[in-house]
């Protein structure tokens, strides 16, 4: 169950959950009615007919309905309901640098924790090594070849950058390291594009939540680059528009750096017909990517490692095809599948 969004969030997972839950023996699908909107999303609301159910929590709880809830509480037991818990916040109170925190305070963090408590008998977390005690580490996010572009099946390329993410506490690190880097290469670049929402506009009720230091920009700036903004695109079109560009930069949430929370992001850069570079430190990106991960990860060097890229795409391609190998091997959706199902199993 999550809430479901075609532009941003799992829904990219869930799908491919679906795809590779079926050759496995397991009938996979997502809460609710059928919606031409999310092609490849099995749907049902007929709870008797699964053994778990489980809540993708990425933006709090507040989503399921006083309507939903007391059903999938009467039909299902706690000890079949498991929550992943997307977004770091079945944790201490952290905020990374005073900017990105998982909670204001220790009274709602507090409650939260309760209501998860409430809600399912386990907690997953999509990291290899989840801090707090009892949580188990489900990775979640994989790699589906499925979807994997090449030269001949991807649009043309019409930038040498591209960074397709939605911008919610990603400024301090794109204007202290990332657009700095690309001012001092600018004369060398055909193009730059940035896809995602709120990267020309503050969300209403922002201000109203204290929430606006996390949508920060700034749109002279962008100008000054010639930056080309897009809206978001549905998860359907995501790897498409990533082949655009030569080069796509993945960055992260200061707060899932530190937690080393995974991302579709990881995974679905890696099948767009581009050369993904990613804004982690090298020993995260080897762990996530193989020994060949540590040469893609910009976290110093930046401007020199970008022309690097753009000047030596043979070099980089072969980079990106060992990890693929590597992806393919140790974080398919198969895999996924059957990790997920150890978790609920509690074979984990």
């Amino acid at each position: 169950m999550i809430d479901r969004r075609t532009n941003r969030g799992s829904i990219q997972a869930v799908a491919s959950y679906v795809r590779a839950g079926d050759p496995l023996g397991h009938t996979i699908a997502l809460y609710g009615r059928p919606d031409p909107n999310y092609p490849g999303v099995r749907c049902s609301t007929d709870l008797g007919a699964f053994d778990y159910v489980v809540f993708l929590c990425e933006f709090g709880l507040q989503w399921m309905s006083g309507l939903r809830m007391p059903r999938v509480l009467l039909d299902v037991p706690r000890d079949r309901r498991a929550i992943l818990d997307a977004d770091g916040m079945y944790n201490a109170v952290i905020a990374v640098d005073r900017y990105d925190r998982n909670h204001a305070n220790e009274r709602e963090r507090l409650r939260w924790m309760a209501q998860c408590d409430c809600l399912a008998a386990k907690l997953l977390q999509p990291t290899f090594e989840p801090p707090q005690p009892g949580v188990i580490s489900m990775p979640f996010y994989g790699y589906d070849p499925s979807l994997q572009m090449d030269g001949k099946s991807s649009p043309p390329k019409r930038f040498d950058i591209m960074h397709i993410g939605h911008n919610w506490w990603r400024w301090r690190e794109m204007s202290t390291c990332l657009l700095p880097a690309i001012e001092r290469i600018r004369a060398h670049l055909d193009g730059i594009c940035f896809v995602g929402l709120w990267w020309d506009m503050v969300p209403a009720g922002a201000r109203e939540q204290n929430l606006e230091i996390a949508f920060g920009f700034d749109s002279d700036w962008f100008r000054r680059l010639a930056v080309e903004v897009r809206q978001a695109v549905p998860y359907t079109e995501v790897i498409s528009a990533m082949s655009e560009g030569r080069v796509n930069i993945m960055t992260q949430r200061p707060l899932f750096r530190r937690l080393k929370l995974l991302t579709s992001k990881y995974f679905e850069t890696f099948c767009a017909d581009t050369i993904p570079l990613v804004m982690l430190d090298p020993d995260h990106a080897e762990l996530v990517y193989g020994p060949a991960g540590r040469q893609l990860a910009l976290n110093e060097s930046i401007a020199e490692k970008l022309l690097d890229a753009l000047t030596r795409p043979e070099k980089y391609r072969k980079i990106v095809q060992e990890v693929r190998r590597h992806l393919v091997e140790h974080h398919s959706y198969y895999k996924r599948v059957q990790q997920l199902v150890a978790a609920l199993e509690g074979r984990s």
